[in-house]
């Protein structure tokens, strides 16, 4: 076999493996961690029925009801309760069912925000109004939500930055291709 062809057959394998590694670096194995994240997207679509403040609910807050007018429902609560259905709810879904690390990325930094949100929506109900005016405190409802985005935050962290056995074998297997291409090439220069 001459070098000619040896090369050909080392550049084919070496983009079958680039292949194989763009769509394994694509993908996220989140193990037992799945059941974790999809425990607490229940527990948030369950604190979306149970009271945000006094008789709001937390479907009054994301459809803006007559119910969060009356509890004078401020704007940290209503991004906190959109964030959560879009990002902590919607994206991580997708991101289970499809397992594609894109989607579960999308999640993480959604729900990192309505961390946020959700501790400022609560400090937001604790604090005095205009004119010194009192509402309801935080309901059960927000203060479950907030916890759970901030679980599901941690959880999803833990599943996008950890590296799955196929990805790192792949690496692996990229590193010791590049090894001998770069071996044969210090061979053909010198002469051996």
């Amino acid at each position: 076999m001459n070098s000619v062809e040896h090369s050909n057959d080392f550049e084919s394998f070496r983009q079958e493996i680039d292949d194989v590694e763009r769509r394994i670096a694509g993908e996220i194995d989140p193990g037992a961690r799945a059941m974790v994240v999809a425990g607490a997207v229940f527990v948030l679509l369950i604190s979306l029925v149970l009271p945000h403040a006094g008789a709001a609910r937390g479907f009054d807050v994301l459809l803006n009801t007559d119910a969060s007018h009356a509890e004078h429902i401020g704007l940290p609560s209503k991004v906190f309760v959109w964030f959560t259905t879009i990002f902590a709810i919607g994206f991580s879904l997708l991101a289970l069912m499809t397992r594609r690390w894109v989607l579960a990325w999308i999640a993480v930094a959604g729900s990192s925000i309505a961390s946020v949100f959700g501790v400022l929506s609560i400090w937001h109900r604790q604090t005095p109004g205009i004119n010194n005016y009192h509402g309801a405190g935080p309901g059960i409802g927000l203060i479950l939500g907030a916890i759970a985005v901030i679980v599901l935050t941690f959880h999803w962290v833990r599943v996008v930055w950890s590296r799955t056995m196929l990805q790192l074998e792949a690496e692996e297997q990229r590193r010791i291709a590049a090894a001998q291409a770069e071996e044969r090439d210090r061979r053909r220069l010198s002469g051996e």
